[in-house]
């Protein structure tokens, strides 16, 4: 290689190292962010939480003695705990059927090609963008037992008033308030359903099949990923609940936490007790790291259970070795 040769390959390799310096380093610029948001809101709030967990602090105290695995093993043999977990179980199995085959059912529904199909839709929807706190003041105002609409409507059948937020009644309104923001995933199916191909029905109807037929072995092998997506999401989101269990309960302000009806105390709602009412941070987060193993593990089975069933127009496993 003569000598200008080599002065033409120094100054080509030098100028494609300062190129990609330079697009890395508006990778890092855009995405740094996320990257800070992620390290101070997310990684060191985890790891920090996983330290308490491990001491008896009380949130107050400037020392935090180490405990070891005690609130660990206080808070898998504690019957309160498994209470709140039993009640947020059941929550969740009534939640998500009635999410996922009301929301599907609804956007086929909408899906139709009826007059004033835009406005259905968007009152389908409004419900989702309304904020949780006003939507559940609102539903516990038309549940209160004296002056709530909804037994005012029972009044004109000659019912009695039914003590709604009070007892074993108070988990019905959270159903209800759970389910008033159902339109999100309404909106969901209803984008995956016009994503289906026209020409599979046309042929699903060339070979004789019926609409119930079509819909089984041609629409819904088509949403499945979506659908998969809205279980995985819906049921992490209500094994979380904790805002719309702690707004009905019959007190208001601090007190709130600690009347909240017992067939409301899901699990959030008793580490929360634990973190501000009794002022036990280790123990509470203990719980919480508990819990998030427990809705990794349900989230893993999911996929993997799920998954066998899901029909993929392209395989994900073989998507990035084509090319």
């Amino acid at each position: 290689m003569t000598t200008q040769s080599q002065a033409r390959y120094s100054r080509s390799r030098s100028r494609r190292s300062t190129t990609g310096f330079r697009g890395s380093g508006a990778f890092y610029a855009f995405v740094s962010p996320w990257l800070i948001g992620t390290v101070l809101l997310t990684l060191f709030p985890l790891g920090y939480a996983l330290w308490i967990s491990f001491t008896n602090w009380d949130g107050i105290a400037p020392s935090q003695n180490w405990i070891g695995l005690k609130n660990y093993g206080e808070a898998l043999s504690d019957p309160q705990t498994w209470a709140s977990l039993q009640r947020t179980g059941l929550l969740a199995i009534v939640i998500v059927p009635l999410t996922i085959c009301g929301g599907l059912g609804l956007a086929l529904l909408l899906n139709e090609k009826v007059h004033f199909r835009a406005g259905f839709r968007m009152l389908v929807y409004l419900p989702a963008i309304v904020p949780p706190v006003a939507a559940t003041l609102t539903w516990k105002l038309l549940f209160d037992r004296d002056s709530g609409a909804i037994n005012g409507v029972l009044a004109l059948f000659g019912a009695d008033a039914v003590s709604w937020l009070t007892g074993n009644m108070v988990f019905v309104v959270l159903v209800v308030v759970m389910l008033w923001g159902i339109g999100g995933g309404v909106l969901i199916n209803l984008a995956a359903l016009q994503d289906v191909p026209a020409e599979l029905h046309e042929a699903a109807r060339l070979d004789g099949a019926n609409a119930f037929m079509a819909f089984r072995h041609v629409t819904l092998p088509s949403i499945s990923p979506i659908l998969l997506f809205q279980v995985i999401t819906t049921t992490i989101g209500v094994l979380q609940t904790f805002v719309p269990a702690l707004l009905l309960s019959p007190a208001t302000g601090p007190a709130a936490i600690t009347a909240v009806p017992e067939a409301n105390r899901v699990f959030m709602i008793d580490v929360y007790a634990q973190y501000f009412a009794y002022s036990r941070y280790g123990y509470a987060s203990a719980m919480l790291w508990l819990f998030f193993l427990a809705i990794l593990v349900i989230t893993v089975l999911t996929f993997k259970i799920g998954g066998r069933t899901v029909f993929y127009a392209v395989d994900p496993s073989k998507e990035g070795k084509q090319g």
